[in-house]
């Protein structure tokens, strides 16, 4: 047994080369509740409190090899809700989070929707929309087999049914049903841009979930939206997350295909990172 406080000096020692003191501190707080139930009150108000350190230490250990902490873990909240993550999904991000809430704002009075979410990968994306909008009926599709099993459970743990399918949606060819929205959160990261990413993403997180080539950077965009022009209902929508480096260039391929009506925001970091189009 160990003092906490003295595990906390180690954490902020060992990690100081990789996080900042706040980002340690927060990192610590998360571990002391996920091992031992003592939350950051508990430690702040009593940092003579002792724990078992032996998953602490080995939490340390991966910490120092750039472990994502959410693979620590097993799980991440999003949206209010913990989810199940690992090495075959995307960590979510609080943009993403951005993106769900645009699109509940346009539909929460909406009763009756039909929804697919492209490239579901953990499934969060679609299980918020379900748990939000119990009207929705929604479908989540994704190539990695692994991905959806992920996505299963955590559709379990929260207690909704989604339609989960394997499809490339690069080779995809017309669905049954139409869809009212489209959703996706693609790969769009180029890989000229790998430079620009911590350890802990490079080498621990899925990169066919994140990267494509400098050459198509939207090949994804340019095949969804072809996809959506087939099999949506008459004014459907189709949110995408966006590079916010390639603005400019996902604005040439709209007037290209020809959608006239669209929509950029920005996330609460300043940076173009969503996107509303209107398939008419």
């Amino acid at each position: 047994m160990k003092a906490v406080k003295e595990l906390l000096g180690l954490y902020l020692r060992d990690l100081s080369k990789l996080y900042e003191p706040v980002e340690i501190r927060a990192i610590f707080y998360t571990l002391t509740e996920f091992y031992a139930d003592l939350d950051r009150i508990d430690v702040s108000l009593n940092p003579e409190i002792s724990m078992e350190e032996s998953e602490m230490l080995s939490a340390l250990e991966k910490l120092q090899e750039a472990v994502p902490l959410q693979h620590i873990t097993g799980q991440k909240e999003f949206y209010g809700r913990k989810f199940l993550v690992n090495k075959d999904v995307l960590i979510p991000r609080p943009e993403t989070a951005e993106l769900v809430e645009w699109i509940l704002q346009d539909f929460e009075t909406q009763k009756e929707l039909k929804i697919l979410d492209i490239g579901t990968g953990s499934g969060i994306i679609a299980i918020s929309l379900a748990k939000t909008l119990p009207n929705a009926e929604v479908t989540a599709v994704d190539i990695s087999e692994t991905a959806l099993l992920t996505a299963q459970k955590n559709a379990d743990l929260h207690k909704v049914t989604i339609s989960f399918r394997r499809v490339d949606i690069l080779s995809a060819t017309d669905f049954k049903e139409k869809f009212d929205v489209i959703v996706s959160n693609p790969p769009y990261i180029r890989n000229s841009e790998k430079g620009l990413m911590q350890d802990n993403v490079l080498n621990y997180e899925p990169h066919k979930a994140l990267f494509v080539s400098d050459e198509n950077p939207l090949i994804f965009y340019n095949k969804i939206l072809d996809f959506a022009r087939k099999n949506t209902s008459k004014n459907a929508l189709v949110y995408f997350e966006i590079n916010e480096y390639l603005k400019d260039e996902m604005t040439e391929l709209l007037m290209r295909k020809k959608f006239d009506k669209y929509e950029f925001r920005k996330d609460i970091f300043d940076k173009w990172r969503m996107l509303k189009v209107w398939v008419s």
